[in-house]
């Protein structure tokens, strides 16, 4: 049932330009915030930013607390005004 897997050299991407570590992980940065909500609870508003990560398409962002990804990440915020 198996079969002999040949491999097309042309496919295969190197480690050095991906930023790959020996044990081959690799540390998300985001890149801009594409979008921010407020969701309202009962008793408060917690507020959110959608982020572009390296090496993920639009697609693949995610939402992220506001507080968090501003404490972490400030030099994303600069651009963008906070209303609060």
């Amino acid at each position: 049932m198996l079969r002999k897997c040949i491999g097309d050299p042309v496919s295969i991407l190197p480690l050095e330009g991906l930023g790959v570590d020996e044990n081959l992980s690799y540390e998300e940065v985001p890149v801009e915030i594409l979008d921010r909500q407020v969701k309202r609870l009962r008793n408060k508003e917690v507020a959110s930013v959608k982020v572009l990560w390296r090496n993920h398409l639009v697609e693949g962002a995610t939402w992220e607390a506001e507080i968090d990804m501003m404490f972490r990440y400030p030099h994303l915020f600069h651009s963008t005004p906070i209303q609060t």
